[in-house]
């Protein structure tokens, strides 16, 4: 063996050796404690992780207001119609019309059932709830967090701003106080609570206020006329409607109402401000008495202002006014801006209207408008809102449903957009994600037929399509596109 090959197992052996020392070394710190891996919160300049006793707990606000929280399931008796095709699916009525001469079913009757939420505001059996759960229903069961159940019996209903009140007969009821919904800051703690999906009874939600005030919203199954949401990101899912929203001192501030198309982390709640005003009116009287003027009030857009010099106003244009009414009466006149109602600025249509609405019928109050320019203060005598009539205008109001967004077609309508027919309904806007996009409506589409119905006017297709959302079945659309007509069937729920 030669030198060379001997020392350099020499080496080999040298360099283990060292290797076995300083394994020992390390060992022996780990030993004697110099290194402690087994809990690095003992390390030096290393701070202790808190303990899951430091942090914050809403149980106590949850155990207080649970207990008033109930659940609401409904039953509505729906008839189809004895011309009903007997191939059922989201394309019925294009087979239909593919094969006229096929047997048809007869006129039967079914049952659809509905679930929600609500919550008790008096210890004598009142319970405020969302009216889009109550509407037209046959049966109304309530029950309470206890699982006692009872019938309930409605009360009063006010569409305009979806809430209804419902009433039952039963003792130990624990009522929920209401708070002060005007208090409210962006950034502040509240807490969802309702039944959602009709079968999680109890489940509560935690976030923050996101917005105030939120208005002109595409609703999911169709929004209130009088919108002035809270928003949160408290989780809000179907059957939470009607149940509280609450602060952190066990206080409802809210009425968990409405979730939009495809959103995500974005819920809203009717704030207890006009919630309790309306709910003391249906007890009472069982219906809702509002405020009105008689005038049609339009957005002051950035181009009216620039137009017409008042850039830096804010309010809201006089559209018309109806003869007889306490506008005109007061003097309003077309081209008004009304900048001021009762001493509180003005800052849109949505929160104009929830103004006159929410005063008192023949109080008197102050406007300051803008008229050519110049400031000018009338008063005026507020009337009783005609109830018939608005809902009969209202009917020729374009809704804004499930993400579909329509207006009246005229003929310099169709001349202008290049259509190709010059009545009916024209959709003005798609919202993305929504079931009008999934169904493949698009802008500029005409609807000219809702299930067999003509649809020349906005009357006839906001009808078509309530009459539509009542059989439970998907709605069919007869839509002119371009050079073609198509049909589109949209899912109701």
């Amino acid at each position: 063996m030669s030198d060379f090959v001997k020392s350099m197992r020499s080496a080999k052996w040298g360099l283990v050796a060292l290797g076995l020392v300083s394994v020992g070394i390390v060992i022996g710190f780990i030993m004697s404690g110099a290194f402690n891996l087994s809990s690095s919160s003992q390390a030096k300049n290393v701070a202790p992780l808190p303990s899951a006793a430091g942090l914050p707990s809403l149980a106590d606000v949850v155990q207080s207001v649970l207990p008033g929280v109930v659940q609401i399931d409904t039953k509505r008796k729906v008839t189809s119609s004895p011309h009903d095709f007997r191939f059922e699916g989201p394309f019925e009525e294009y087979f239909r019309r593919l094969f006229p001469d096929l047997p048809r079913l007869q006129q039967r009757e079914r049952v659809v059932p509905n679930s929600g939420s609500g919550f008790v505001i008096s210890e004598g059996g009142f319970i405020l709830t969302a009216n889009h759960l109550i509407r037209d229903a046959d049966a109304v069961e309530v029950t309470l967090h206890d699982g006692r159940k009872f019938k309930g019996k409605v009360v009063g209903a006010d569409s305009n701003t979806d809430l209804a009140v419902i009433k039952i007969d039963a003792d130990k009821l624990t009522a929920i106080p209401f708070g002060n919904s005007d208090e409210l800051r962006v950034g502040d703690w509240v807490i969802a609570i309702g039944s959602p999906f009709g079968k999680l009874e109890g489940t509560v939600t935690f976030g923050i206020v996101s917005a105030k005030g939120r208005s002109d919203l595409a609703i999911q199954g169709g929004g209130p006329q009088l919108q002035n949401f809270i928003q949160t990101d408290a989780a809000i899912n179907f059957g939470n409607s009607g149940g509280p929203l609450v602060n952190m001192r066990g206080e409802a501030v809210g009425v968990n109402t409405a979730i939009t198309y495809g959103a995500q982390n974005l819920g809203f709640a009717v704030p207890t401000s006009l919630a309790r005003k309306v709910s003391d009116q249906l007890i009472s009287h069982g219906k809702v008495v509002r405020g009105y003027l008689g005038i049609l009030p339009q957005e002051l857009t950035p181009e009216l202002a620039e137009t017409w010099g008042v850039k830096d106003a804010k309010g809201i244009v006089v559209g018309s006014v109806e003869a007889g009414t306490p506008a005109d009466k007061a003097g309003l006149k077309v081209k008004d801006i009304i900048i001021e109602f009762d001493g509180k600025k003005v800052k849109d249509v949505s929160d104009f209207r929830i103004k006159v609405a929410d005063t008192d019928v023949n109080a008197k109050v102050k406007l300051v408008v803008l008229r050519d320019g110049a400031k000018k203060e009338l008063s005026v005598t507020v009337g009783q809102r005609p109830e018939a009539a608005v809902a009969a205008k209202e009917e020729e109001k374009p809704q804004d449903w499930l993400g579909l967004k329509v207006d009246a077609l005229t003929p310099d309508a169709a001349r202008e957009l290049k259509l190709k027919v010059d009545e009916g309904v024209f959709v003005t806007g798609v919202e993305s994600g929504s079931p009008a996009d999934e169904a493949g409506f698009a802008e500029k589409d005409v609807i000219v037929e809702v299930n067999d119905t003509a649809t020349k006017t906005v009357g006839e297709f906001n009808k078509a399509i309530s009459k539509g959302k009542a059989s439970g079945k998907p709605i069919v659309f007869l839509v002119s596109r371009g050079n073609y007509t198509m049909f589109i069937a949209v899912k109701t729920d």
